[in-house]
């Protein structure tokens, strides 16, 4: 196989490795309440999210965070603009807590901040 087959055949698997964790995401579930549902887990210095969460509308969310490492994590969300805080608390290995937060046009941001993670913005919250 010529060079270029090969640097080609490795860019689309890195590709597709790289794009799978996004393709199953689903759509976040707004229940009749009004409430909607963002699933993340964590593991050692990153979240996964079960559903989309690109175009976000303001509104009350409930974040279900699950630990999915061996080891104490924890979960702090802030208002994206000022950075008030809306809810902070550890999670014990295999436990799952839920935050209930309102989402304004301001966005929010989250991260781990016992084990230290970057902060996931989403800045770009629609009416």
């Amino acid at each position: 196989m010529s060079f270029f087959k090969r640097l080609t055949t490795a860019f689309v698997l890195l590709a597709a490795l790289v794009a799978s964790p996004f393709a199953a995401a689903g759509t976040p579930e707004t229940r009749e309440d009004g409430v909607t549902v963002i699933n993340l887990d964590q593991y050692g210095g990153h979240f996964t999210a079960h559903e989309t969460v690109a175009g976000l509308k303001a509104g009350v969310y409930e974040f279900v965070v699950t630990n999915k490492t061996d080891k104490l994590v924890g979960f702090q969300i802030q208002n994206f603009k000022t950075h008030e805080g809306l809810d902070m608390f550890p999670l014990e290995p295999g436990e799952q807590r839920v935050s209930r937060v309102t989402v304004t046009e301001e966005g929010v941001r989250f991260r781990c901040p016992i084990n230290p993670t970057p902060w996931y913005d989403l800045d770009n919250i629609g009416s």
